[in-house]
Formats: C-alpha cells, structure tokens, sequence
C-alpha cells in the first residue's frame, strides 16, 4: 500500500465474498447504489447502504480502507470485487463520496432492549410481501404499509415500534440465515431458522438498530424531516 494510494484491501477470500454479497444485493436494490466503507479499529471496516426503505444497512468485514471514510459506485466495486489479486486490493473506481446522503449513525451507545425470534421477523415478511403484491403501484409498495409498525419492543420504560421498512430491508439484504432465498425470487420460509435464531433490537434516542446474523439495519427515530446533530 502507497501512501496517498485510493483503495480497499481486505484481509482474505472470505471477506471479499461477504462484501460481494453484500454489495450485490444492494444492486439488487437499486442499479445505481452507492456504498460507504468506513475504517473502524481492530483492522476492521464497515459497509454501508441506503436500501430505498428510508433504511441502512451495514456489514462489517475485515480489511482497510484508504481514505478512512470512502464511497464508491455499488457497480464499480463488484468490478473491483472480482478481480481483487492475491495481496487483497479492491480497486473501488471513482469517489462517489458526493453522492452520499446523510448522516452514519453512532458506533457506539445503543441501548439493548430485547430479542425478537428470527422466525417471527420471517413470518412478518410473508405477510409484508403478499400484501404489497395486492397493493403495490409502478412505485413499489405504499408508504402506508411500509410505515406499519408490525412488532413492538420494550424495555423498562423505553418502547419502541419496529416497521415494515425494516423488516423488509432485513430480508432483501439477506441479513437473516434463510433469506438468501428471498433475493432469488423465492418464497420465504420460516420453519428454515433456527427456533433459536434471533435478532436484537438496541436504540439511541436518535436511532433504531436491528441486528441480525449477517448484518445491521438502522432507522432515523422521531420526525425524519428534523435533523438530528
């Protein structure tokens, strides 16, 4: 690695297919993503996307990034991706470091409130995704079905709801053990999950965050048009 050099390198073949699987569903997605890779320490870096539910997504792997905090075309890094060499260098194309809007949640202070079974969000999403097939426009599924709190959380007193944007954005990231299927087209099957499978749900006053096998999702809480600082 140069210095001043523009790059991704990571640490084995392991974390170029997490990141390639990674990046491939986001394209799934939407054909012109952007992804952020941001260094964290412990030789760690993290990717993150806007899904198109008003939701991220994230996934942490094992590697650098040059510059610490760079974003780059979901297209150009399966390029890059797929012709990594034997040192672990992912060439990212062109800064898209403009195209990205909005703030990263924090890395740290999320409260735990409780787990919810990985089946449950599973059965969730059937229904989700049948009833977006019967009200579903050219714009995709309505506002009013994504915004529906389908589970709620609690802890002492701090409660909050988890919507269908989430749970949505849960699957078609393949974050779950079973939901690789749904990106194919197929139909999601909760009785494949472990019935001790989980997700955890942790909060901040500014933030919901859903942690699932594979990765993260995060929601703005409270009202999207405040900016929060």
């Amino acid at each position: 690695m140069t210095e001043g050099e523009r790059g991704i390198w990571l640490d084995d073949a392991t974390h170029r297919e997490d990141l390639s699987t990674f990046v491939e569903r986001a394209l799934r997605l939407d054909d012109a993503a952007v992804i952020r890779l941001k260094e964290r320490a412990g030789g760690l870096v993290v990717a993150w996307v806007n899904t198109g539910f008003d939701v991220l997504a994230s996934r942490v792997i094992g590697g650098r990034v040059r510059p610490g905090d760079l974003s780059a075309g979901a297209d150009a890094l399966v390029a890059g991706l797929t012709a990594m060499d034997r040192s672990g260098f992912v060439e990212p194309g062109f800064a898209m470091d403009s195209a990205w809007r909005g703030a990263l949640p924090p890395e740290t202070g999320f409260v735990h409130l409780d787990d919810v079974p990985a089946r449950a969000v599973l059965e969730l999403a059937q229904r989700g995704v049948a009833l977006a097939k019967e009200h579903s426009s050219a714009h995709g599924p309505p506002a009013s079905l994504l915004d529906q709190e389908v589970v709620s959380v609690s802890s002492g007193d701090t409660s909050v709801g988890i919507p269908m944007r989430c749970v949505f954005a849960l699957t078609a990231m393949g974050f779950l053990p079973q939901s690789a299927a749904a990106g194919q087209g197929m139909a999601l099957d909760p009785d494949s999950v472990a019935a001790d499978e989980i997700v955890r749900v942790r909060v901040l006053p500014a933030w919901l965050r859903i942690d699932a096998r594979f990765g993260s999702v995060y929601r703005r809480r409270g009202d999207p048009a405040v900016v929060l600082r």
